[in-house]
């Protein structure tokens, strides 16, 4: 069990997930510059990030909901949860995660819904079996199933995101070829030539930050 003062952000899960150095320029070093990219997926947000709540039916929907676990040590907020009325009286939540862009490859998004319906059923000692990932692009909704697989490597991540805040350590830049469309962590043919020529155990923050200035960032979303 972790204590509140070990609480880390639950957004941080689709950075670390998606690259480690994202992680941690953006949670340890405190680097950010917005972009296009991310400005777009502010904007969608902010439409859900005013709180509240609103009932249709036998559907409850609550707007930026709060969420926290002392076992995974998380905190943030869900940008919707859909409260179901069941035949019997009950509520079943649903959680429901905004993204600007389309469904991806890599399983980031994923990551940061289970750990939402994990602080959920920390919270509210219940069982959440699905919830859906709403994308920007296509105007659609992706149900995304919570079953033992996806439980499990979101734990894992989790444990990984600890370890990487405690340690305090930007790891080098990595260039990969297959991301290139998008800079992965970099954005410049210089910082390609020098995270080629980086050595294996450069993660010290002198390393990270003389590559942090070299650079704007990436053009990451969430």
């Amino acid at each position: 069990m972790y204590t509140d003062e070990d609480l880390l952000p639950l957004s941080a899960l689709q950075h670390i997930q998606y690259c480690e150095r994202q992680c941690a320029l953006i949670h340890i070093e405190k680097v950010w510059v917005e972009n296009h990219l991310t400005a777009e997926g502010r904007v969608l947000h902010d439409r859900v990030d005013g709180g509240g709540h609103e009932t249709r039916g036998n559907v409850r929907t609550a707007f930026s909901l709060r969420l926290r676990s002392l076992r995974l040590g998380l905190t943030g907020q869900a940008d919707v949860v859909e409260f179901n009325k069941s035949p019997e009286g009950t509520w079943s939540p649903f959680p429901v995660e905004y993204k600007r862009g389309h469904i991806k490859v890599n399983d980031c998004d994923r990551v940061q819904l289970c750990a939402q319906a994990l602080c959920l059923e920390e919270m509210l000692s219940c069982h959440i079996q699905v919830g859906a990932l709403f994308y920007g692009e296509t105007r659609r909704r992706c149900e995304v199933v919570f079953d033992e697989a996806l439980r499990q490597q979101t734990e894992t991540v989790c444990h990984r995101l600890h370890e990487l805040m405690k340690a305090g350590l930007t790891p080098p830049a990595v260039y990969d070829k297959a991301n290139a469309p998008i800079a992965r962590c970099l954005n410049s043919a210089s910082l390609r030539a020098s995270a080629k020529n980086a050595p294996h155990n450069a993660g010290s923050r002198a390393n990270s930050k003389t590559s942090a200035q070299m650079t704007q960032r990436s053009p990451w979303g969430t």
